[in-house]
């Protein structure tokens, strides 16, 4: 009986953990490989910073946007937008901005094989 209760307190305890696990997971795929099909020069990059390029801490603080990030939700307008030619659309979009201080548009910039400035602490 005791082997009984023991096995049964540690599946409480497992489902207890997978209950209280984060259940969302927030990747956007779709916006990396249309940044990276769209400017060729910075590919390699978009691969390697991943989420970074627009979220803080090297992507790892998801509130936090950079400048880039913050104009390229609002050209989405949707949170999690899956369609490519809204998504295209709005790097087109944000491609004819400038950033703050900035003498280059970000389409110039991504050509050019450099990626937009990260999150600024503040």
């Amino acid at each position: 009986m005791k082997k009984f209760a023991s096995l049964m307190a540690c599946l409480v305890v497992a489902g207890l953990m997978m209950v209280s696990a984060p259940q969302e997971v927030s990747a956007r795929p779709q916006y990396m490989k249309a940044l990276g099909g769209k400017y060729e020069k910075v590919a390699d990059a978009v691969k390697e910073k991943k989420c970074g390029i627009c979220h803080g801490e090297g992507g790892k603080k998801k509130k936090l946007l950079s400048d880039y990030g913050k104009a390229l939700k609002e050209a989405v307008g949707k949170k999690n937008q899956k369609d490519a030619d809204v998504i295209d659309e709005a790097y087109d979009t944000v491609a004819e901005m400038k950033p703050e201080g900035g003498d280059k548009t970000y389409g110039e910039m991504l050509a050019e094989g450099e990626l937009p400035a990260p999150h600024k602490a503040e």
